[in-house]
């Protein structure tokens, strides 16, 4: 029997990272690599679809996307040295570990980028993002961007609402987002060794 390919994998890998200073663009594995699934993203509430970013102006999928879950603004950014005004202070600014109050909704349709997510142990996972991956990561949590050796992504951004992109550089534990992200998804670990103590 073959085993069930999540085609989301062509456009979405993760792993854990090492701790190595060398440039922030280089994959930085650990050794032995240790990948994370796209369902264990889920569980620290990081969502994640593949879409045709060929025809993201017609595509049906991305407007079901977007009716459900209320995403009326959309824009674009591409982070590049050519495209992106004040680039250096910029990417210097995404790689600060910070969370937002509201979700950051990203579509790639052109390019590639890291998003390195904390899990509920405050390890770093660096999620790649490719054309025609689209991941939402939860507010509340603590994550960064780079480019990655390439130097280049366009991406769509959308919000629900007005957008507000205010970053809150780590640490910001007090926020009530950040209290709210630990309820639904950074305290499960915890509960399940209180169960397993119990048993």
């Amino acid at each position: 029997m073959g085993s069930f390919k999540d085609d989301r994998e062509e456009v979405l890998q993760a792993w854990y990272m090492d701790d190595s200073d060398e440039d922030q663009r280089l994959p930085h594995h650990r050794d032995p690599k240790e990948f994370v699934s796209l369902d264990q993203l889920a569980k620290l509430g990081v969502l994640s679809w593949r879409l045709d970013a060929d025809n993201y102006e017609t595509d049906e999928e991305l407007k079901k996307i977007r009716e459900a879950r209320g995403y009326s603004y959309m824009d674009f950014c591409e982070v590049c040295p050519e495209k992106l005004p004040n680039y250096e202070e910029k990417i210097k600014n995404f790689f600060e570990e910070h969370l937002h109050t509201d979700e950051e909704i990203r579509y790639c349709v052109a390019g590639s980028g890291y998003f390195d997510v904390r899990d509920q142990n405050d390890s770093w996972i660096r999620v790649w993002l490719k054309k025609g991956g689209m991941i939402v990561l939860p507010a509340g949590i603590y994550h960064r961007f780079t480019l990655d050796s390439n130097n280049y992504i366009k991406a769509m951004r959308l919000f629900v609402g007005d957008p507000v992109w205010t970053p809150f550089n780590r640490p910001h534990d007090n926020l009530p987002a950040r209290q709210e992200y630990l309820e639904a998804f950074g305290q499960k670990e915890a509960a399940n060794h209180v169960v397993d103590a119990a048993a």
